[in-house]
């Protein structure tokens, strides 16, 4: 079955809110701690989408298999180039490379709309495969969060991970 990346619609949020809800139930990616509701899922899509920012679904035979998205990475003004990314793959679909799919063509929309960092926050000890991925992709490792968050009984480091958009840092930045 043939996968393709599209821009993410309304009617592919019940299946995002799906797998996310998972995501947040039974893994540490998300450091949420219970699923939100639809509605807030689609405030959140509205306020990314509103922003110019890439929202992404994995469409598997016209089912939604994953999704990613860019928005940003804190909200002063001084930080408006730089995205935070999150990817999100549905259990039945991880190990296929639907994940590499799905930020590979982010970093290019991201660099389309003329970011120039992409920052990575990766919960360290469920995610060595995020990890690998965003190491593949050509981000590095910037550093470490020791336990700043503690769910499903444990506490849990964070990765971060940072990678250079186009000019990246050779030139000022565009967005306003």
């Amino acid at each position: 079955m043939t996968d393709v990346i599209r821009p993410a619609n309304e009617a592919d949020l019940p299946a995002i809110a799906a797998i996310y809800g998972d995501a947040v139930v039974s893994g540490t990616a998300s450091f949420e701690t219970e699923p939100p509701s639809l509605a807030e899922m689609t405030r959140r899509y509205d306020v990314l989408r509103a922003g110019g920012f890439p929202y992404l679904v994995a469409d598997r035979g016209g089912a939604v298999a994953g999704y990613a998205y860019a928005g940003p990475y804190h909200q002063r003004a001084a930080y408006r180039s730089t995205l935070e990314d999150s990817i999100y793959v549905a259990r039945s679909a991880r190990g296929g490379g639907l994940g590499r799919s799905l930020l590979t063509a982010l970093i290019a929309a991201s660099e389309q709309i003329d970011c120039r960092s992409l920052v990575a926050i990766i919960a360290e000890s469920g995610s060595p495969a995020s990890i690998a991925l965003h190491r593949s992709l050509g981000f590095t490792p910037v550093g470490t969060l020791a336990a700043v968050g503690y769910k499903h009984g444990r506490w849990l480091d964070v990765t971060l991970m940072q990678r250079a958009l186009g000019p990246g840092r050779s030139l000022p930045p565009t967005r306003i």
